[in-house]
């Protein structure tokens, strides 16, 4: 066989090789998700935890993939807040991490600021993962309290309200 002819056959055979699924490989995988009722269960909590303390707050809880699932804004809390909210907890799911984790290393000037100019993404303290047998569910995101450690308290309230209902 030509040279040519040999190279094209084996390029073909790897092309299809690649599309193929190996019969010990799963075409589809299963995630977990929070029902809307436990997530409308962390938003309350977390708000509540804030009210306590004193603050007018938004709270949003985002899916795994970081679509919203449920959205308080208390009577008083800023106009910025269920956008800031929401744009915290879909940094947390979207990154798989704690925005207030996400602060200091993508400051300008660190080795990860680039994502800063990702769209949608907010890195200030107050987004948080839940996370279920290791695997992330969800994420709360909190606005509106002094500071993004204050918003983290009020999102860990929120998550501690639904511990129970998720562990498995």
């Amino acid at each position: 066989m030509k040279p040519v002819k040999i190279l094209l056959v084996s390029v073909f055979s790897l092309l299809l090789s690649l599309g193929t699924v190996n019969a010990d490989e799963h075409a589809l995988f299963t995630t977990q998700s929070l029902t809307p009722e436990t997530a409308l269960k962390a938003v309350t909590a977390a708000m509540e935890k804030c009210r306590a303390e004193g603050y007018q707050v938004a709270v949003a809880v985002v899916d795994r993939m970081g679509n919203l699932q449920a959205l308080l804004r208390d009577r008083f809390a800023g106009a910025h807040t269920p956008e800031t909210a929401k744009g915290k907890a879909w940094t947390a799911a979207s990154f798989r991490s704690n925005t207030s984790d996400l602060v200091e290393p993508t400051q300008a000037g660190k080795g990860q600021s680039g994502v800063r100019q990702v769209p949608g993404a907010l890195m200030l303290g107050g987004g948080m993962l839940i996370a279920a047998a290791g695997s992330s569910v969800g994420a709360i995101g909190v606005s509106g309290a002094p500071n993004g450690a204050a918003d983290d308290i009020c999102a860990a309230a929120g998550i501690a309200a639904i511990e129970d209902d998720i562990s498995f």
